[in-house]
């Protein structure tokens, strides 16, 4: 029997129920330890239902469109504004840009109905229409990062009136890719694996989550990591910049009980998106209603989200200003990597400011 066979049936009855078993009495939701600071001052300018919107102002004159970043719902986003010299709110703030963050609040177990309607219709939209009341402007320019990115194009998709330009950055498109290790893990959970986590949590909880990413790395978890600290324990700052990334690492929030059964369901095990048959809250995606410049960003050595998923992406749109740009990066290096800072960034400011 191969590996990832057996890994979805030790994630099932089993693993469940064990740690079921040590959690039971206990809170369905846990809090999480502080966040520690930033280095780009922000104010939360918004805050209803499972968001909270921070501005980050733009460092000298600013560009006449705000730049709206969604960020993923399964981790912490004190990534983006991890260390001097490794933050993308720095560099895009230094760049001119107004940028507005969605943070996502991790849900509680009463917030187990969420899903992708919830999050794209209610929670998004509500953002999006904060960010154009305080700025004034009709139509943002929006990027979303991984799980984040999903959420755009679903809302892009559906709301394609609020949006300037769209940013995809290492976004999961096609799920019938081969060897991607979380794809394929995700896609043979049955469905009664999902009705009994979320039966008994409500939610999807963070530790499920976490371990998911540690089954499909599990070398770079127990072994690599390690290894690149050790060579690099001398280069200033680095061990403070590696603690604060496992801290990261460690981030996990729990993922609302609907939206984890339907992104298994219908983006993981049916590929729905890219057949054209994703619903959100009764409405058919079309994704040729995405009629703005698109600039599909994918990390060349992305080991999460494979290229092949992002790439096609393109090509189900209706826009006429599209483009991949791939970057020789990881997943999380396209946000932390110096080089990204350097190279990358740049050319997205670059991008966005020729279409302001």
């Amino acid at each position: 029997m191969s590996l990832m066979t057996e890994l979805p049936k030790y994630w099932m009855d089993g693993a469940v129920r064990t740690l079921d078993g040590r959690r039971r009495g206990l809170s369905d939701h846990y809090p999480l330890s502080e966040d520690p600071p930033g280095v780009t001052p922000y104010e939360i300018v918004y805050e209803g239902g499972k968001v909270k919107l921070r501005h980050y102002a733009a460092q000298g004159p600013a560009h006449r469109t705000p730049l709206v970043f969604v960020y993923a719902l399964i981790k912490r986003p004190f990534i983006l504004d991890l260390f001097p010299g490794r933050s993308v709110m720095a560099n895009l703030t230094r760049q001119g840009f107004d940028v507005y963050m969605v943070e996502w609040i991790p849900p509680a177990r009463a917030d187990s109905w969420r899903g992708f309607d919830a999050y794209v219709n209610q929670d998004l939209g509500d953002a999006m229409r904060a960010v154009q009341s305080l700025t004034g402007v009709s139509k943002v320019n929006v990027l979303g990062y991984c799980f984040g990115g999903l959420l755009t194009v679903l809302y892009a998709a559906l709301h394609p009136e609020n949006i300037k330009n769209l940013i995809t950055l290492t976004t999961p498109f096609d799920t019938a890719v081969d060897g991607n290790p979380l794809f394929n893990l995700e896609s043979r959970f049955s469905g009664q694996t999902v009705d009994l986590i979320t039966s008994v949590y409500g939610n999807c909880p963070a530790w499920f989550i976490r371990g998911l990413f540690t089954a499909t790395a599990v070398v770079h978890h127990a072994i690599d990591k390690y290894v690149a600290l050790y060579r690099n324990k001398e280069k200033e700052d680095y061990v403070e910049f590696f603690d604060l990334f496992e801290q990261w690492m460690a981030g996990d929030v729990p993922l609302a009980g609907r939206i984890f059964r339907e992104v298994t369901r219908d983006f993981f095990q049916n590929n729905l998106l890219k057949k054209g048959e994703f619903n959100v809250g009764g409405e058919r995606v079309e994704l040729g209603n995405i009629v703005c410049p698109l600039l599909n960003a994918i990390g060349e050595f992305d080991d999460v989200v494979f290229p092949a998923s992002s790439l096609p992406l393109i090509d189900f749109v209706g826009s006429e200003d599209k483009r991949n740009l791939t970057f020789s990066a990881g997943h999380v290096g396209m946000i932390v990597s110096s080089a990204a800072q350097k190279k990358f960034w740049p050319q997205v400011g670059a991008w966005l400011t020729e279409r302001d």
